[in-house]
């Protein structure tokens, strides 16, 4: 199957086919047929397989055969890179189409606020936007959102897990009643199910590979101590041949930190975080994609609305908080059917947290043993669940009774139950060429 099986407009194909579109992906050939037929849809489709074109496309055309001048579709995201992003791809598949578009999204001076009102206004045909912003021009009493034909809640899941249900809800009693809303996330949790139940007139559903990391994603995995982590990096990075890298952390202080310990390893890296004004990360965004940059350090913030080919390492430095956001994050690299390697740090208070992960995919992944000149780390116990006092710590103590420390001395805990891969030296795969078709 190829794209020009859709019956798109001329000028679209050709824009398709100038970006080298060729085949479209199994989500783009569940979801076109569905969304040019103006039916609701609720689409389950794992990170990288192409979902903003599977969305956008029939959209794009619909509004070309309409030859409509006003505005025609919003589509709602939950930060402002993906919105970017976005925008961005619009404007790559409409090269060759007289169609318009713009992020709406937080932050800026008072001219971008007059531009993103101006486009609300005078008719962009599509608006990306973060719910808070939208919500903020909508009640400053200027846009009118009631000739919308099109809804698109892209990674909705995740909108939900920041807490943005109730300024979807408001941002939706601006919008008409007759209207097609598609829907698209990683996850379908329950509380997503009720919003599409709220939104939607006997919407159709597809899955593909809810869940799953994609199949060309090397997962591994280290039992550390916190102390041990930053020494565990270095020897990462120093032991492969990565050309470029995310590095996740939990918080923007542990960002900033692990961005100090590595800058003098000779990687060209910027940290990422929200600390940074719009236009250092949209600078630094640039940089990466281009490969002026070799490593980004960020929070959460990095694990969607990133799309960029070839990132063929991603460490994550803590586990994630969320079973579902390890998705997101390792599914960074093996885009575009390369592949590349995933690592997560897992500390003794994180153990059971990771077998969540594990759970939630499917499988067991492989866990190395770190390297002797580092240490000894802690014990595999995945199945205790770590106990936490009214302000947070662990309550447990270590064998030799020192006082807020949860580790032992490396003679009282049990050796873990991991092991050096056979056959090489070092536990890093390099990365291969995907498979030629």
């Amino acid at each position: 199957m190829t794209f020009n099986d859709f019956n798109f407009n001329s000028g679209l194909l050709d824009s398709l086919s100038s970006m080298g579109f060729n085949k479209p992906t199994p989500i783009q050939t569940e979801a076109i047929p569905v969304i040019m037929s103006n039916s609701d849809l609720v689409a389950c489709a794992q990170t990288g397989t192409g979902k903003t074109a599977a969305y956008m496309l029939p959209i794009l055309h619909k509004i070309i055969e309409s030859n409509t001048d006003s505005l025609d579709t919003l589509v709602l995201v939950p930060t402002r890179e993906l919105a970017i992003q976005i925008d961005q791809q619009i404007e790559g598949f409409s090269y060759f189409i007289n169609v318009s578009s713009i992020a709406v999204y937080g932050g800026g001076d008072g001219a971008t606020w007059d531009q993103q009102r101006k486009a609300l206004t005078d008719g962009a045909n599509i608006v990306i936007a973060t719910p808070g912003r939208l919500l903020a021009q909508l009640q400053s009493g200027t846009a009118n959102l009631k000739q919308i034909k099109h809804l698109v809640l892209d990674e909705a899941d995740r909108m939900l897990d920041m807490g943005f249900y109730d300024d979807i809800v408001r941002v939706i009693s601006y919008l008409p009643t007759e209207r097609q809303t598609i829907m698209f996330s990683a996850t379908m949790p329950t509380k997503m199910r009720a919003l599409a139940n709220k939104l939607m007139k006997d919407p159709q559903q597809i899955n593909i590979a809810i869940s799953k990391p994609a199949e060309g994603i090397l997962q591994q995995a280290y039992l550390v101590y916190e102390e041990q982590k930053n020494k565990l990096i270095k020897h990462i990075l120093s032991s492969g041949n990565f050309n470029s890298i995310i590095i996740f952390s939990s918080t923007k202080e542990h960002v900033k930190k692990l961005e100090r310990d590595l800058s003098n390893m000779g990687f060209s890296l910027k940290g990422f975080h929200s600390d940074l004004e719009q236009e250092e990360r949209e600078e630094i965004m640039r940089a990466f994609k281009s490969r002026q940059l070799q490593m980004l350090i960020g929070t959460d913030i990095l694990s969607r609305g990133i799309d960029i080919d070839g990132i063929d390492l991603v460490i994550n430095a803590e586990v994630p908080g969320d079973a579902e956001n390890y998705i997101h994050r390792i599914g960074r690299t093996a885009r575009a059917a390369t592949t590349g390697t995933a690592i997560t740090f897992i500390s003794d208070t994180d153990q059971y947290k990771f077998l969540q992960i594990e759970n939630l995919i499917g499988r067991e992944i492989e866990k190395l043993k770190i390297p002797i000149e580092i240490g000894e780390g802690p014990a595999y116990e995945p199945e205790k669940k770590p106990k936490y006092n009214n302000k947070g710590f662990s309550n447990n103590k270590s064998k030799s009774g020192s006082k807020g420390s949860n580790r032992p001395t490396p003679k009282e805990h049990s050796k873990p139950v991991h092991r050096e891969p056979s056959g090489i030296k070092h536990t890093i795969v390099k990365k291969q060429n995907p498979p030629q078709e």
